[in-house]
């Protein structure tokens, strides 16, 4: 209420330091018998200027709810923090801009962060017959002059809304906005905040989204891992009750090979990731069983350089590919043959192959089997595209499967 009185004070006391002088100049150029007539006018002239002073209050407050100096001036300054990239805030802004009803010219910049417009005024008194006698209204600008120019801050926009009449300050101790400009502000002010709740929501709802996509793909790849399939355990331990009557030296060799080959491989089953020099420990254990159980058939031969054992890869891959050459290459084939085991970095990526010069690749194992699809499903979720698996014809004999891997994040 104070600040209202105030306001009524201060614009009466504008057009009396006007409304005097001129009454007394018309009076003392015009006759003693016009005087009353001037004297008419400038009551009139001031009663119509405090009446449309108490209707700019009425408004001011319909569209505020309260009375404040900031709701009563006719020139409106906001200033907003987004937490936004500079170029985020000011299409949010630009885009809030053009929303604005009766907005026009609108000049947007984005070098220099800025967005320029008029929005015609919305003149209530205009309406009603008193309005065409205010002289509130017979002069003064119809429209509003926006701007709004986004700084950038540290992880943050900070945004400067900027409305007022398109006429000079001295308009402002005579003349009133009807609280227009302050509508356009506080328009502004919720359109910004509305869309920055909706692309808040957005991104909140994409993270649960990710969230549970990655939830989703580490229990697919934790079922992926666990279908590993340990069919050289089963016949690991059937050998072994076979030679334990035919050859104890033999069948001892044979558990304490898996024995070995537990001791690297149980403790770390339940683990996605390894490396190379873990796997290839693994690996061996595996290769040094089947070799007692196949003797002279198997042969093997690795050639792994000390630089690739420490590139991390995934946990039981490079069994898997051993475990393929052996059961669908090398254990079919009369007489068996030989594995080789290879790796080399460059480019960024490692590359393991493990070839046979077995049966070669046929419709019972053509690279489309159940361990090979476990295979590319793995390095698909783990690593997406930067990974992959390839399955060629070995020369002159045989399969070799190659794992590209990538030796830094993606």
């Amino acid at each position: 209420m104070f600040a209202g009185i105030v306001f009524i004070v201060r614009i009466a006391l504008a057009w009396t330091a006007v409304i005097l002088p001129v009454a007394l100049i018309a009076g003392h150029n015009v006759s003693y018998g016009e005087v009353g007539g001037v004297v008419f006018v400038a009551l009139a002239v001031a009663g119509l200027v405090l009446v449309g002073a108490i209707s700019h209050l009425n408004r001011a407050h319909l569209v505020a709810g309260k009375l404040s100096n900031r709701v009563l001036t006719n020139r409106q300054r906001l200033q907003l923090e987004l937490p936004y990239e500079p170029m985020e805030a000011f299409d949010m802004v630009e885009a809030a801009v053009r929303e604005l009803p009766r907005v026009d010219d609108i000049d947007a910049e984005p070098g220099s962060y800025s967005v320029q417009a008029t929005v015609l005024r919305v003149r209530p008194v205009k309406r009603a017959l008193f309005g065409l006698f205010s002289p509130l209204s017979w002069f003064g600008a119809k429209r509003n002059l926006l701007r709004a120019t986004v700084t950038p801050g540290d992880e943050t926009a900070l945004v400067t809304i900027v409305s007022e009449p398109a006429g000079g300050v001295w308009n402002d101790w005579f003349l009133v906005d009807n609280a227009s400009n302050y509508e356009t502000v506080e328009s502004l002010r919720r359109s910004l905040s509305r869309r920055s709740t909706s692309k808040r929501r957005r991104e909140q709802e994409s993270h649960r989204q990710t969230e549970t996509e990655k939830e989703l793909s580490e229990a697919r790849l934790g079922l992926l891992s666990a279908q590993v399939e340990p069919h050289f355990l089963y016949n690991t331990l059937a050998s072994a009750q076979v030679l334990v009557r035919t050859d104890p030296a033999r069948a001892d060799e044979m558990l304490g090979n898996l024995i070995s080959y537990l001791r690297h491989s149980l403790p770390k089953a339940d683990e996605q990731m390894s490396n190379l020099g873990a796997e290839m420990t693994r690996t061996k254990a595996y290769l040094d069983i089947l070799k007692v159980r196949m003797g002279s058939r198997l042969a093997v031969s690795i050639d792994v350089p000390p630089e690739a054992e420490t590139v991390p890869m995934p946990a039981m891959m490079l069994q898997t590919l051993a475990e393929n050459a052996i059961k669908h290459g090398l254990e079919p084939k009369t007489g068996g043959g030989t594995i080789w085991i290879r790796a080399r970095i460059g480019g960024g990526a490692m590359e393991v192959t493990v070839a046979d010069d077995g049966r070669g690749l046929s419709t019972e194992g053509s690279g489309t089997g159940i361990g090979l699809k476990n295979v590319r499903e793995r390095l698909r979720l783990i690593y997406g595209d930067a990974a992959r698996l390839s399955i060629a014809n070995n020369f002159p004999t045989g399969v070799s499967a190659t794992l590209v891997v990538p030796t830094v994040e993606t």
